[in-house]
């Protein structure tokens, strides 16, 4: 491939953002000028490691991103900028914690399984107030607006220009809808290797993110931002392939609503490390008011609180709505674009490994039926009890690294201290005459 500086000079690019995600899934960058960018690119962009969310201290030396050229990017709403990712290094060893890498790592581990995960991710979100208040759309009011026509033309203008940045990237985008809470839209790209699928998920967030802002909005992906509205999910799509093939392990028509026993394998590896990945897939104190949430204004939270899967069924933690795939609906819009993909692939990965039975798949209306189903697992109520759940998790800490998962736990555990430690008004409210 041609270098990042020749790239520029072809494409009309003045300035490069080299960027990363920390464990948090913030994302991270500097600009570069085009005509510094072959230095750069060589060296590594410099960054302090202790101003993201990354277990180090000021003491440590400045941690590298060495772009890779394959996650280049112009972006399509300002052509004279161009966005690529990398991966971290310090004192020239991989920074272990880094996201993606994590990914990177447990790919790998599946590649020797001989595997390759392929998935394609539903990013909701909503268009709000700058100030972040309400949603941005005042008619936008129907108790049931999932797919509300006139409510999806009055933000054409932003959905147009994010779905003509996809068709320009070349990931073939194919749906864009009102989603099932005022105010909320979903897009969707077709699927890829979980690697990439990370890059453009991290990238389609700061692409969101910038063109409503261009459009006067603001696009939130917080799991829960309104109480009385659906929350906001990021449901994987997930298929595992035998590496270098065109076959689909998933995939077998003699099988259980086309699925093979490998699937179930998978499906139970998941189903076993649940509690622990929800720490993973629903990072935030937020996350859990929308997996363990009442009733909408809408009818439906749309979200899991038990381990259960089922057929074509959206009221189960694992729907399987056609043959070869099956969709994982715990994670929201808080989760981190790699580890997200990294806690999927590695607890299916051990499903695999140790033939886990996923159980016998449940047929029911899981929202009004669920308390019939008495040894169904329940999710994490809090964030605190998932971290505890990942802490146990011998899975997660093996694909991970003990290092990694000690890392992350510790910087989500301050996060639900500082939660912890505020006052709320309820509290006040209930029991000020105590």
């Amino acid at each position: 491939m041609q270098s990042l500086g020749a790239y520029a000079k072809d494409k009309g690019v003045k300035y490069f953002l080299i960027a990363f995600v920390d464990l948090f899934g913030t994302m991270r960058a500097k600009i570069v000028p085009a005509t510094a960018i072959d230095t750069v690119a060589k060296a590594g962009a410099g960054f302090a490691g202790f101003a993201a969310w990354l277990d180090l201290t000021p003491a440590h030396p400045d941690m590298l991103v060495m772009p890779d050229p394959d996650t280049l990017i112009q972006l399509p709403w300002k052509s004279e900028i161009a966005w690529v990712t990398g991966d971290l290094v310090m004192d020239g060893k991989p920074l272990a914690q880094n996201p993606r890498q994590v990914l990177k790592r447990v790919v790998e581990a599946a590649a020797e399984d001989g595997y390759e995960m392929k998935t394609g991710v539903e990013c909701e979100y909503f268009l709000i107030a700058p100030d972040g208040s309400s949603i941005s759309d005042g008619a936008d009011t129907q108790a049931k607006p999932c797919y509300d026509q006139q409510a999806l033309m009055r933000r054409y203008e932003v959905i147009k220009e994010i779905c003509d940045g996809m068709i320009a990237l070349g990931w073939n985008p194919y749906q864009n809808d009102h989603e099932d809470a005022n105010g909320q839209f979903e897009m969707n790209w077709e699927y890829d290797t979980c690697l990439k699928t990370a890059d453009k998920h991290a990238f389609f967030k700061f692409m969101v993110k910038s063109i409503a802002e261009k459009h006067g909005l603001r696009a939130t992906f917080m799991p829960k931002p309104f109480l009385n509205l659906t929350g906001n999910g990021c449901h994987a799509h997930v298929s595992l392939w035998n590496t270098g093939t065109a076959k689909n392990a998933f995939e077998d028509a003699k099988g259980k609503l086309g699925l093979s026993q490998e699937a179930y394998h998978f499906i139970g590896g998941l189903m076993h490390s649940a509690d622990a990945l929800a720490a993973i897939t629903n990072p935030t104190v937020n996350s859990y008011k929308r997996i363990n949430a009442p009733r909408t204004t809408s009818g439906a939270t749309w979200s899991p609180n038990t381990v259960t899967y089922g057929g074509n069924n959206r009221t189960h933690m694992i729907r399987i709505p056609d043959a070869g795939r099956f969709e994982l609906r715990l994670a929201d819009g808080a989760a981190n674009p790699y580890l997200l993909q990294a806690g999927v692939l590695a607890a299916g990965l051990d499903g695999l490994r140790h033939k886990r039975d996923p159980g016998a798949r449940l047929d029911i209306d899981m929202y009004a039926e669920g308390h019939t189903v008495k040894d169904a697992k329940r999710l994490p109520l809090n964030l605190l009890d998932a971290l505890r759940a990942l802490d146990r998790s011998s899975v997660l800490k093996s694909s991970f690294g003990e290092d990694v998962v000690a890392s992350y736990i510790k910087l989500r555990q301050a996060d639900w201290n500082d939660y912890a430690a505020h006052l709320t008004d309820w509290e006040r409210r209930t029991t000020l005459d105590c």
